[in-house]
């Protein structure tokens, strides 16, 4: 069994900054890919930004702002937002792509969410 579980949500100002973190426990052997979603109230959920081997993608709009970063010791992925926009907001979730044991296969597990709201 794995767990996905993310933290660091809040509300904040336009400009202003937050660190979002997520932690996989359980039976895992490894984790390859962990990153975040975004999905904003009545739209789709999107990708905001992920991590592989040292390797990052950002989305469009988050370039230059966000930053993700991880722990592997810790099975920990992090997104630093910096100079928040009010559509930045809504719902971040983290997933994380998990192997159980070393012949098990490739499994992405989700978190539950966290709500960031940029607003004044």
């Amino acid at each position: 069994q794995v767990n996905v579980v993310e933290s660091g949500g809040g509300l904040v100002q336009p400009g202003g900054s937050l660190r979002l973190s997520c932690t996989a426990s359980g039976t895992i052997f490894s984790s390859n890919i962990m990153g975040w979603y975004q999905q904003a109230l009545g739209k789709e959920r999107e990708l905001v930004a992920n991590i592989n081997d040292g390797s990052t993608y950002y989305a469009a709009p988050v370039k230059g702002r966000f930053t993700i970063f991880r722990n592997n010791t810790r099975n920990t992925v992090y997104l630093q937002m910096n100079n928040l926009k009010p559509e930045d907001t809504g719902v971040y979730y983290c997933y994380a792509g998990i192997k159980m044991t070393p012949s098990s296969r490739l499994i992405t597990y989700w978190g539950q969410g966290t709500q960031v709201t940029v607003s004044a």
